[in-house]
């Protein structure tokens, strides 16, 4: 399903992080940073949520509006109940649409707000997302305190926030379509390749997209996967050009372009619902204002596993939202 947009807008956006993503190649580009994990709070969980405070309380500072002023705030992140959103919505006092896509997450909030935005013309949405390395690590796999070894196929969960205001008032960024994907599961049980288990999702909405909005990849100056890493991108190429005989050259994964996969024990790159905010908010945005790129595809894919499920030695279902942003001339 592929909904196009008549008049909606990125006008403003925030991105918070944590001390690995300031040392990475984008560190200029983000808003703050976090000197430790903790980030003077008591737990993982609660610094994620102050995370997520902090990117709300910035973009609104970088938009001069108060909280009174948001019709909607559309969030989400990794933890079960999607933890560090609801805590951190309990300072916020907006209207909270709380959503649950894994690492997808960021494009199926600007595809909603969107669809907001573009029915009701005078509402004001913001769009979050946070993920927390180390609250994530012990929801899914291991405390990270256990020190136990990574495949070299896994990634790394990007520890930060990102927020954007969506409106109907003209900036240089638009949002002119979204597709939103379906669920594919291809038998992948390890936890830890989850860029194998959700490259067949992001082939299939690309695919889905590029039919339904009648483009080409030649279209577009970037399609942004998020985040496959290292070895999930190469799949990705494969697998477009034996299901679908499409083979393209401007692609790039957030998740290695957040991190420098030389120098800093990433494993694949990043991962989590803020990895392709980051660099999106931070990066990208700013290309396109610069006017370096014009049309970019954004694909953030989704890992839909349960611990629960994968225990049992259940595969892991996935999924992939587009959003296309064009830059406004």
């Amino acid at each position: 399903m592929t909904f196009e947009y008549e008049n909606v807008y990125i006008n403003e956006t925030s991105t918070i992080t944590g001390p690995y993503e300031k040392t990475g190649p984008l560190g200029d580009y983000y808003d703050y940073s976090y000197d430790d994990l903790y980030m003077d709070d008591k737990s993982f969980e609660l610094a994620e949520a102050k995370l997520l405070n902090k990117s709300l309380d910035t973009l609104l500072e970088k938009c001069n509006m108060k909280k009174s002023d948001i019709d909607i705030h559309i969030a989400g992140d990794l933890l079960n109940q999607i933890t560090a959103t609801n805590y951190a919505s309990k300072k916020i006092n907006i209207p909270l649409i709380g959503i649950y896509a894994a690492c997808s997450t960021s494009t199926l909030g600007l595809a909603l707000a969107s669809l907001i935005v573009d029915n009701y013309k005078s509402k004001k949405v913001i769009v979050s997302v946070s993920s927390h390395n180390a609250a994530s690590e012990k929801q899914f796999r291991q405390p990270v305190e256990y020190g136990g070894p990574k495949k070299l196929y896994s990634t790394f969960t990007t520890t930060g926030a990102a927020s954007a205001l969506i409106s109907n008032k003209k900036s240089k960024i638009k949002i002119v379509s979204a597709t939103i994907g379906s669920v594919v599961d291809y038998g992948i049980t390890d936890a830890m390749n989850m860029g194998a288990a959700m490259a067949p999702a992001a082939a299939k909405t690309i695919y889905e997209h590029l039919k339904n909005t009648n483009t080409t990849v030649e279209d577009y100056d970037l399609i942004l996967t998020g985040d496959l890493g290292k070895y999930g991108s190469l799949i990705l190429k494969d697998f477009m050009k034996q299901e679908y005989n499409i083979s393209f050259n401007n692609l790039n994964d957030s998740a290695c372009m957040i991190y420098d996969l030389d120098k800093q024990d990433v494993n694949a790159g990043g991962s989590g619902p803020a990895c392709i905010a980051l660099v999106t908010y931070g990066y990208i945005l700013n290309e396109m204002k610069k006017r370096n790129l014009n049309s970019v595809l954004l694909v953030a894919t989704g890992a839909l596993l349960s611990p629960t499920l994968t225990n049992e030695k259940q595969s892991i279902p996935a999924i992939s939202h587009a959003v296309c942003l064009r830059r406004v001339k």
